[in-house]
Order: C-alpha cells, then structure tokens, then sequence
C-alpha cells in the first residue's frame, strides 16, 4: 500500500471501552464510536478503564516506530489520585519506585512527575469517580518514556496515592487539545509525524 494511501486519526477513547474492535464479553469498543476503515488499529492500547489518547491506523510502520523500545517517546498522563500528594511523592514517582511487573520486581525509570494547582480541563466522566467529601483528590502530571501493564496506576499506588481516574493526554507533541471524550480526528501522514517524530528523520 503506498503511503499516501495510510490512514491516521486520532480519538479520544472513553471510559469502560475496550481498545480494540471486537469483544467476547459484551464490552463497548472502539467500533461503537469510530468509524473507520475496517484495516485500521489502535497504536499501542490504553487499559479498558483509562481514558484519552489513541492512534487509529493502517500503517504499520507507524506501529513499529512508536512500539520499538529503542525510540522512547514521552508519554503524558494526567491522574487523578485519592489524597492530597505530597512533594516527597512526587519525588519518589520522578527519580523511580519499584513495582511488580509479571510477577517480578521492576523499577521504573526516572519521569517527570508535576501536580495540578487547579483541576486540569477535562471531560466529565461517565460515570464519575466516587465523591468522598472527608478525602481529598489531587491530580497529577506525569510524563513516561516505557509502557509497562498499568504502570502509572502501580507507581501511584506504590507511592500511596491510589489513581481513581487516568487519561493519556500526550503522545511527544500529539495531544488530545480540541477533543471531547468519544470524538476524532482525522490527520495526514505528514501532520502526524511532524508531531510525533518531530526531532527525528521522517
């Protein structure tokens, strides 16, 4: 297939849906909110109950240039955790904290872990986290270069603030800005590598 024949979108994947487009169990999945060719895939995946950024595509090279290990990308997540976190937390999440990984103990690599002062600007969530008026919440950034099953929410828990809700904001310079929970957007080949692999060769 040539390339300018590939095609990109990017979506914003809601709650409680499956990153993919057929399900055994009866789950919502990609299919019931994205239209598009029945050749195209999700990059990667996000957990059924995180939300945000996702690449559909029919691409492949795409795939093995964001999967390979040897090119890390930043990874943004925003998270919003139970209790008010402290700096010492936040330190620990930015220089690594071990957490099992298949059943072995694996130590993150250094992030860059920051706290919201206000709430970030995000969707309502449907349906929306328990409210606990004697806890309080805190969101956090953090910025990942690996993908490891459910890091964020074991880095979170390891360090004592459980994530309730997590959303996937970025991917390097993609991010979900102009997207509401469920929404798409279609992007050329060029557009979306210029803001992908910005600092590399095409």
């Amino acid at each position: 297939m040539p390339a300018n024949a590939h095609q990109y979108y990017i979506v914003y994947k809601p709650f409680q849906v499956l990153s993919q487009f057929t399900s055994t169990e009866g789950k919502a999945t990609l299919k019931d909110f994205f239209p598009v060719p029945v050749d195209c895939y999700p990059v990667g995946r996000l957990d059924f109950d995180s939300e945000g950024l996702l690449i559909l595509t029919n691409d492949p090279d795409l795939n093995n240039r964001l999967l390979n290990p040897l090119f890390a990308h930043d990874r943004e997540y925003w998270a919003q955790v139970e209790g008010a976190i402290t700096p010492a937390a936040l330190h620990l999440l930015s220089t690594g904290v071990t957490i099992n990984i298949d059943g072995k103990p694996y130590r993150t690599l250094p992030a860059r872990a920051s706290t919201f002062e206000t709430p970030p600007p995000v969707p309502d969530r449907h349906p929306p986290i328990r409210f606990r008026a004697t806890i309080p919440t805190s969101w956090i950034s953090l910025v990942l270069r690996e993908g490891k099953n459910r890091q964020v929410r074991k880095m979170t828990a390891q360090v004592g603030f459980p994530t309730l809700r997590l959303i996937r904001h970025r991917i390097e310079k993609l991010d979900l800005n102009g997207l509401a929970s469920g929404e798409m957007r279609s992007m050329t080949r060029q557009q979306l590598y210029s803001l992908l692999f910005a600092e590399r060769n095409h």
